[in-house]
């Protein structure tokens, strides 16, 4: 038996959907969905055992809209696959959130197959879910919602030291083609307008050294800021609590031993470092998840 449009449908294929396309009752096959997530819109395709498929539609980035037009076909669903875009979030949040099993692909290790004829949205989210389906699919992590925030803020402190140090080595470069030798980092923190001055009698260089100054310097308040709110907020992992690999040395700065992560899942193909707690531990050397939260 086939359904009839509604309304909806038809109000929805005058703008992104294609044209409308009937859709089976039968709750007998199972599909596999691929999404081909954009920053407005997403393309959804499902397939069934067959590589058949029974579905596509552009729908605009609205999870009331997504969860509508996947509701017929939510008893037949054996996966979705969401690429890991940087905008993964609203969508699997709301797909987890009313029962849907999940998958987050790792697209750096997905390699489109090379005998397609024609490679757009639609193949895209085909091929998504053709991975799913063979068992084949590179998969990401899927960071615990309550727990993302503290990653983003460390992405963000990550983030911001790299232009503290970008700032500060562009200090050192001008201070070196004037006057033919440069500062330690120390020194170039601890400078004052003064000093700049007397070091750079040209005022023009001095003017733009004294701005990566000023740059450096609300830097790292924020970084200390952001540091402050993530250690409050933070604690050892479970996983790492009483490993016989640290082997005394808590806190001095002794690395695990990467011998003794063989085996575990959570730690296999890892690094850590110590002491400082804002090191990130990867995973698989294509995700990464904080060592505290």
């Amino acid at each position: 038996m086939l359904s009839v449009p509604t309304l909806r449908h038809v109000v929805w294929n005058a703008g992104y959907h294609d044209a409308w396309e009937p859709r089976h009752d039968s709750r007998t096959m199972k599909l596999y969905g691929g999404i081909d997530l954009h920053s407005s819109n997403n393309v959804v395709v499902l397939s069934d055992e067959e590589d058949k498929v029974v579905y596509r539609r552009r729908l605009p980035n609205d999870t009331g809209v997504v969860l509508a037009e996947l509701g017929a076909f939510r008893q037949d669903i054996e996966g979705l696959v969401v690429e890991s875009t940087y905008n993964w979030y609203w969508l699997v949040d709301g797909l987890m959130d009313v029962g849907f099993s999940v998958h987050l692909a790792n697209t750096a290790a997905i390699v489109q197959y090379e005998g397609l004829k024609y490679a757009d949205d639609e193949s895209d989210a085909r091929w998504l879910a053709k991975l799913l389906r063979l068992g084949l699919l590179p998969e990401g992590y899927i960071y615990p919602r309550q727990e993302r925030a503290v990653r983003d803020l460390l992405r963000r402190r990550s983030k911001l030291v790299q232009q503290h140090s970008a700032n500060l080595q562009s200090i050192q470069n001008l201070l070196t083609r004037s006057r033919g030798c440069s500062l330690s980092a120390n020194q170039v923190k601890r400078l004052t307008d003064d000093e700049v001055d007397r070091l750079l009698p040209d005022a023009d260089v001095a003017l733009a050294v004294k701005g990566n100054l000023a740059v450096m310097r609300t830097q790292a308040g924020v970084i200390e800021l952001l540091e402050k709110r993530v250690k409050g907020r933070t604690k050892l992992h479970p996983t790492l609590c009483g490993r016989k690999s640290w082997r005394g040395h808590e806190g001095k700065g002794r690395p695990i031993d990467r011998g003794q992560l063989n085996g575990d899942p959570f730690l296999n193909g890892c690094w850590i470092a110590r002491p400082d707690p804002f090191l990130l531990l990867f995973v698989n050397q294509a995700h990464w998840r904080p060592l505290w939260f």
